[in-house]
């Protein structure tokens, strides 16, 4: 196999599990409780659950930021879609996110929530800090990676698919394909296999999109 043009790591949930385990360890062994968690959406939706579950935090809110385009690319300025309409005065906030890449969503949802929600604290926390291209270093993170790698999230399979086809799409200006053409493309390009049911739901909507023509 060639090497993959994006470097991508395909995330398993057992993956995820363990590492929000060890993330909430270590909010735990700082010796500081947050009163609330909040999640950077869409990211940070499952492992700020996760960490509420594990430290028995009842409280958990989400600010959605918008960064990522299609097929890992960033297409715009890093901004929040919908301010938060709370008051958090008093409270400690541990706010989460999946990964800490640029570091943009982290910092500008960090100063939104300070803005707008007024919380005594806010620490920040992640599952993968990518240490060489990140502006900011998170108070908790569990892997820090010197190389950037997109990682695959369970939560987002289909949809970083389908980005990631129609990039191939785009990228060769061909847009017929059999099914096992466009598939084992996608490993040369990525160098991962998402299972079948991911590129069919994929294929299903690119098709629909009239992006894509599959041949038999």
């Amino acid at each position: 196999m060639a090497v993959p043009k994006i470097r991508v790591k395909l995330v398993t949930w057992d993956e995820v599990h363990g590492w929000a385990f060890r993330l909430a360890r270590l909010v735990e062994e700082s010796g500081w409780r947050p009163d609330v968690v909040v999640a950077i959406a869409r990211g940070g939706y499952v492992p700020a659950r996760l960490v509420c579950d594990i430290l028995d935090v009842h409280d958990l809110l989400s600010v959605q930021v918008l960064h990522w385009g299609r097929a890992a690319e960033i297409t715009a300025e890093a901004h929040v879609k919908y301010p938060v309409p709370v008051k958090l005065e008093g409270k400690r906030v541990l706010l989460i996110d999946d990964i800490c890449d640029t570091g943009d969503s982290i910092i500008v949802a960090k100063k939104h929530l300070e803005e707008r929600a007024a919380p005594a604290e806010i620490r920040t926390g992640v599952m993968q800090w990518i240490s060489a291209v990140a502006k900011i270093k998170p108070d908790y993170y569990v892997e820090e990676l010197r190389d950037w790698v997109w990682y695959q999230y369970p939560w987002c399979r289909v949809e970083d698919t389908t980005n990631f086809i129609e990039k191939i799409v785009g990228e060769t200006g061909r847009k017929e394909w059999t099914r096992s053409e466009l598939v084992e493309e996608f490993k040369e390009w990525y160098g991962i296999d998402v299972g079948e049911e991911v590129f069919e739901e994929a294929f299903k909507k690119l098709v629909e999109r009239g992006v894509l023509v599959l041949k038999e």
